[in-house]
């Protein structure tokens, strides 16, 4: 296992195969034919790609970006760019997890993710090109007709042909509903489309051949709102009989947006139809659109988490790594020594600090991301009913939290990662503030943070029959809590015991809000909610990793202390990684978590000043 500046490989096989205890899924027939030397061989691959080709190409994506061309519409991506790409689709991870009936790798999605976090680390941008095939091509897959699947999937396997997901317009962003694309059909039984769609991500490069536009619009003459909308099948280049490619469609792109980050990818705007001749293909049943849509907008939700968290990754990995080279100031206990050598900044307390606190929050949040997906495996694979529906439980109960939590919580952990560097990391010639700027849009896009909140606070908990779904949470988090029990010292273990009941209390309180109709004040308290949720989660994760980490530690290192113990820490990887994970789950629980009780008891005071606040009481300014 080779050492990267992007991820903590160890810590990926830690939750991977000692907490999540991921070999046990070939206890399913899916995955039967899978061991974990398998396993191994596919993440050291990626992280190959990731590191080799990925990474390289980070920067130039960012400092000298896309060029379009207003003549041939079209967008040309830094050159550096195509080699990962091919590399990513000769290796099949676009299809990693795809079923081996259906032409995938059959792997767990827990691998997958894994890989993307990888990925994701070198080079967002050019990821987000990737993992867009994937998603056309799923919803292909799961509801296009046996002509769709022949016209479109071979080449989307090969890696030949790109994919979207064009939802966005000017009128329509987060209100899906008011799109105003129409699809008028034609006697052969395609549709004509004409519309606009707007931010579209992967919208048009010169990656591949083609791009496969799976587009939502409005089919002449059905109803207004979500439940009149259909989703079609838009490709750049029309295809013929034998396969080959056609004609150029009626979809052009008439520009790409100048963002402050993510500034490899092409986030377009698309014209359909400008020439009355934009042939689209229904997908699935008419007025089904929004319905086949989540499917893909689910995935991209989660996908969007393990965005976050692996920039937020590698972050911190550039950040520990300058405080152990950056030389600056005296250790602070010879800060009257005029004579005192200078030490490397990460001896200063304050620094270790700040380090230990985004090591501790990137574990918390890959430990989330692996969890979820590992029962999505089960959610996919398992033949027992009941088994089936609470890993669904689980799923549906942390993407939005997967979403917004680690989001947010990515944009803190970049910042610090600029204030370790100090004044360097606030310039462009170090790596870390493009990791800032590249990770703000994951709490917007893919639905606002906002949006994950109120879906967490009434879909996923109190409209939820029986709270179905925090109750199977529940269950896994109080499993930790009595496995932690004479294993863990008591005020590591007592604190999330206290908070699981405190959000009991809060959740009993929003019941009784929604039975009296008190709708404004529970929807107010809806991101806050999830921002207490989040911590509460990870504390939960932590608790668990010290019940495993701890035994493992002391198996190691036995009793010594002082220079005995750093001796095998500093002689020793695995004593080093285990005593590392300890302190950081430690830290976490007791430094970081114990703000969730300030979020709750902010939630209980039911605040309602927002809601009495006139629009003149925000600004001075004249309304217009």
């Amino acid at each position: 296992m080779s050492t990267n500046p992007l991820v903590d490989s160890r810590d990926v096989r830690f939750v991977l195969f000692e907490l999540l205890e991921l070999e046990k899924l070939s206890r399913l027939e899916r995955f039967s034919d899978y061991d974990r030397s398998i396993y191994e061989d596919t993440l050291n691959l990626a992280e190959k790609i990731a590191v080799d080709l990925f990474y390289p190409s980070n920067s130039e994506g960012d400092k000298i970006g896309l060029k379009y061309d207003p003549q041939n519409y079209s967008v040309t991506v830094p050159e550096s760019f195509h080699k990962g790409f091919r590399a990513y689709m000769e290796a099949c991870f676009h299809t990693l997890s795809f079923p081996q009936e259906e032409g995938g790798m059959g792997l767990p999605t827990s691998i997958s993710m894994a890989c993307g976090e990888y990925f994701n680390a070198g080079n967002t941008s050019l990821t987000m090109y990737c993992g867009s095939v994937t998603g056309a091509m799923a919803l292909i897959m799961n509801f296009g007709s046996d002509e769709l699947k022949q016209m479109f999937l071979p080449k989307m396997f090969e890696g030949v042909w790109g994919g979207t997901m064009c939802l966005t317009e000017p009128s329509a962003g987060s209100d899906v509903g008011a799109l105003k694309t129409k699809a008028v059909k034609q006697e052969d039984g395609t549709y004509l489309i004409t519309g606009q769609k707007i931010f579209i991500s992967n919208g048009e490069h010169d990656l591949t051949e083609n791009i496969i536009h799976p587009t939502l619009a409005r089919i002449e003459g059905d109803p207004p709102g979500t439940k009149g909308i259909s989703i079609f099948i838009v490709p750049k280049y029309l295809v013929n009989p034998d396969g080959s490619l056609g004609e150029r469609n009626d979809v052009l792109c008439a520009g790409i947006e100048h963002k402050m980050g993510l500034k490899g990818n092409a986030t377009s705007t698309l014209n359909f139809g400008e020439n009355g001749k934009c042939v689209g293909y229904l997908l699935g049943e008419e007025r089904q659109g929004m319905k086949i849509m989540f499917q893909l907008m689910n995935a991209a939700r989660i996908h969007t988490g393990v965005q976050a968290e692996a920039c937020s990754s590698a972050g911190y990995m550039h950040a520990v790594t300058y405080a152990r080279n950056r030389i600056q100031g005296s250790h602070i206990t010879q800060s009257m020594d005029k004579n005192a050598p200078s030490v490397p900044i990460i001896e200063h307390p304050d620094v270790r600090r700040t380090l230990m606190y985004m090591k501790s929050t990137i574990e918390g949040m890959r430990m989330l991301c692996l969890f979820l997906a590992y029962h999505e495996d089960i959610m996919h694979a398992s033949p027992d009913p009941e088994e089936k529906k609470a890993s669904t439980g689980i799923v549906e109960i942390l993407t939005p939290i997967v979403k917004a939590g680690i989001s947010d919580e990515a944009w803190l952990v970049t910042a610090e990662a600029i204030q370790v560097y100090g004044g360097y990391g606030y310039c462009s010639e170090y790596p870390v503030e493009q990791y800032a700027r590249d990770v703000k849009v994951f709490s917007i896009y893919e639905g606002t943070n906002a949006i994950q909140s109120l879906d967490l606070q009434m879909r996923k908990i109190l409209m939820n029959p029986e709270m179905y779904n925090y109750s199977q949470l529940r269950k896994h988090m109080n499993a930790a809590i009595d496995k932690a029990r004479g294993v863990v010292d008591e005020k590591y273990v007592e604190p999330v015991e206290r908070g699981l009941a405190t959000l009991d209390d809060v959740i009993e309180m929003m019941k009784a809000q929604l039975g009296e109709g008190k709708i404004l004040p529970l929807v107010l308290n809806a991101t806050p909610f999830q921002q207490a949720m989040f911590p509460l989660i990870m504390a939960w994760l932590h608790l668990w990793s010290l019940s495993i980490t701890i035994p493992k530690m002391k198996e190691i290192l036995g009793d010594a202390k002082g220079e005995e113990r750093r001796k095998k820490i500093a002689e020793d990887p695995e004593a080093a990684y285990y005593a590392g994970r300890v302190l950081s789950s430690q830290y976490y629980i007791q430094s970081e978590f114990p703000k969730y009780f300030g979020r709750i008891e902010a939630i209980k005071n039911n605040e309602s000043a927002p809601l009495k606040a006139d629009s003149p009481v925000f600004t001075g300014a004249p309304l217009e």
